[in-house]
């Protein structure tokens, strides 16, 4: 390959993060003779991830030269490629009490990491970090395309999208890709024999289509009377699927979300989501992923590190791919500016589809008018995205209480008021707003 890639991994000091995407590049015939240079604010554990890879590299005897860098602007230059992972730390701290302040005035939103009070919180923190990013790469490396994995998706997204209208970009989430799988089983037949559409918000979107290809007949009247069925003994642990079954059974649409993310964006999830197995999914998955971080650490310091770097399963090495081939194949589910690809959302709006990739980036496929009563519930969702960014653009707190008397969880202004200032107080070293 003629041009040199210069692939950027921001947050590479997230060790899952970091080591995952080493490892797919590793894996990538594509990439050979690329730069990859990790970036974090933590130079102690991007120190590790740089030992792991350089071994990594060095015992597979790869074309591939590695850097690493504290240094924002100096891991920009020349990017090509940049893959954006980051949270403000200590992560779980921040989580934890985005979900138990609002709870503490009455809130009753069932997770709070992407909606509800909690996702206001989580917006007004990490938005502007990534924004300062993306001020960087237009300066720094302009013709640069950006990848996201950080949440808010949907917010982080639009507020790219309306600050820096000409950075190409997408957001990436794993949440359709992992739960294909449930449908595949529910109608015995493989992935393979099934045509799929899926889209919506991030977190808040639906299975839309599904057809047996064999027999070139819609399976969507038989997933209706076999998943619920299916998805009720799925509960506990990693599962949360009471309010999938719901939608499915009201609505007509199964969601392919399987971690209580759907019902951050619904006013009645509470009653009608397992909220019980909300909080055992989050509790297991914190206790996990500290847990395995700590094991990763003392691997890599043990000079194991090599072996921890494997490819992971998220999809932006082979949308790299896909973007230097010309490959023209079509990504599940991606995070892109609503041009006419849903109909009835506003197009001043990032949303969830399928795409296409070839060497100009990703071009959503259109999905049409989408169901109607589902259409409206992320209409409301939309508005509050709306306001949650433009309190962030114009670091206004009267817009910030705007979206969040807004959101479907607030029922009492005087809690959300109280709330609301409390959670300013505990943010003030880490959100901008007057």
């Amino acid at each position: 390959m003629a041009k040199k890639e210069k692939i950027v991994l921001i947050g590479a000091g997230s060790l899952q993060f970091g080591l995952g995407t080493i490892g797919s590049i590793i894996n990538s015939e594509i990439l050979r003779g690329s730069t990859v240079c990790l970036h974090d604010i933590n130079q102690s554990n991007l120190d590790l991830v740089n030992q792991a890879c350089e071994e990594a590299i060095a015992k597979e005897n790869l074309d591939l030269t590695l850097e690493s860098t504290i240094n924002r602007k100096e891991a920009l230059k020349n990017a090509t490629f940049i893959i954006n992972s980051i949270e403000v730390p200590p992560r779980f701290k921040w989580f934890d009490l985005d979900y138990g302040i609002p709870h503490k005035y009455g809130n009753k939103q069932i997770m709070g990491e992407n909606g509800g009070p909690g996702g206001l919180f989580h917006s007004l923190r990490v938005i502007p970090p990534i924004l300062e990013i993306c001020e960087d790469i237009t300066k720094i490396c302009p013709h640069a395309f950006f990848i996201n994995f950080s949440n808010p998706m949907s917010r982080i997204c639009l507020a790219i999208k309306r600050k820096f209208p000409s950075l190409k970009f997408v957001g990436l989430c794993h949440e359709f890709p992992g739960f294909k799988h449930h449908f595949s089983r529910i109608l015995g037949t493989p992935l393979s024999n099934l045509e799929m559409k899926a889209g919506g918000l991030n977190h808040f979107g639906v299975l839309l289509k599904i057809k047996y290809i064999d027999k070139n007949k819609d399976a969507y009247p038989e997933l209706r009377k076999k998943a619920p069925e299916h998805l009720s003994k799925l509960n506990g642990f990693m599962f949360d699927l009471d309010l999938n079954i719901y939608i499915l059974e009201k609505f007509g649409y199964i969601p392919y979300t399987q971690d209580s993310h759907f019902g951050e964006y619904i006013s009645w999830a509470s009653e009608k989501g397992d909220v019980e197995g909300a909080r055992l999914f989050y509790n297991e998955y914190k206790a996990i992923t500290l847990s395995i971080g700590e094991k990763l650490k003392r691997l890599i310091k043990k000079g194991r590190g090599s072996r921890l770097v494997k490819p992971d399963e998220e999809r932006a090495i082979p949308i790299i791919e896909g973007i230097l081939t010309n490959s023209n194949h079509e990504e599940a589910s991606v995070n892109l500016p609503n041009d006419e690809i849903i109909t009835n959302l506003p197009r001043d709006l990032v949303v969830e589809c399928p795409a296409i990739v070839n060497k100009e980036g990703l071009k959503g496929i259109k999905l049409g008018e989408y169901p109607k009563g589902l259409a409206a519930l992320l209409r409301n969702q939309a508005s509050v995205q709306d306001l949650v960014v433009e309190a962030i653009l114009k670091k206004s707190k009267e817009i910030a209480f705007q979206a969040l008397l807004l959101d479907p969880t607030i029922d009492n202004t005087k809690e959300a008021e109280k709330m609301f200032e409390e959670m300013l107080k505990i943010n003030q070293d880490y959100i901008n707003i007057e």
